[in-house]
């Protein structure tokens, strides 16, 4: 069981090593098409595992509350979106096709805030593979290994175009592949520290699974509202993005149905 549960922690992280490593084997800058459709991708992914994987079993396990089983997500969304806000202001990033720095004044390299920016998306992918996995160390019945692995597997794909997106680009404005793909993989770092903390602290959050489920949904959520979606959208012919979208929706939501 600890090998598995080994496993499930560091999917997603070697999804974004995977991704990153593209950087030697595609040449020239990543087309504009491309990234619209990985981070349509993406995007959908995040969607559905917010909404299967940790919305619906939030609310599942609070039918004892009757009519008011809906409180705790609606609570832990919020929490998600508001924390991810204020990091969004704190943490000082770069997003991809901006010349505009975000977060706290700093001093700090294009590159190293162009991590900052996909390592923010990545600490609530690894929260909640940490939440759910918490939740099936303790015992908790109504979370399968099957479910985890589930969404483990799905922010894994997702990873796999974050970790191309970083280290291509950083490839194309004359970084050594070497280097770029260091780059990509650090950035995907956060999720498996996310997730070991997050298990360390399971007797803490076990009780309030519900909450902690949803919190994680709504800064994922934030994430792809405020990020990708933009990112996917922009210029013209931006409804292959669109497309990427529903691939990456429709593909989770078979994995977490067909798994869980």
């Amino acid at each position: 069981m600890h090998i598995e549960i080994l496993g499930i922690v560091l999917l997603p992280f070697l999804g974004t090593a995977v991704g990153a490593a593209f950087v030697f084997f595609l040449r020239g800058q990543m087309n504009r098409t491309l990234q619209r459709s990985l981070t349509g991708f993406a995007s959908g992914v995040m969607v559905a595992a917010s909404i299967w994987s940790l919305i619906i079993p939030a609310i599942d396990q609070s039918e004892h509350l009757g009519k008011l089983s809906f409180l705790p997500a609606f609570i832990g969304v919020w929490a998600g979106f508001l924390f991810l806000l204020a990091l969004d202001h704190l943490i000082p990033h770069l997003h991809m096709n901006s010349s505009r720095p975000e977060g706290a004044p700093c001093n700090l390299g294009k590159s190293t805030m162009m991590v900052l920016a996909v390592a923010l998306h990545n600490l609530p992918e690894g929260m909640a593979v940490g939440v759910v996995v918490a939740g099936l160390v303790t015992g908790n019945e109504s979370i399968s290994i099957a479910a985890t692995l589930a969404l483990s597997l799905g922010i894994a794909l997702q990873n796999l175009p974050e970790g191309a997106i970083i280290s291509m680009p950083l490839k194309s404005n004359g970084m050594g592949r070497g280097k770029a793909f260091g780059y990509g993989v650090l950035s995907g770092v956060i999720e498996p520290i996310g997730a070991l903390l997050t298990i360390l602290l399971a007797d803490i959050l076990v009780p309030a699974l519900p909450y902690m489920l949803a919190f994680s949904a709504g800064a994922m959520l934030y994430v792809v509202v405020e990020e990708l979606i933009p990112e996917m959208s922009e210029g013209e012919h931006s409804n292959i993005g669109t497309i990427f979208f529903a691939v990456g929706f429709t593909l989770m939501m078979v994995l977490d149905v067909a798994l869980g």
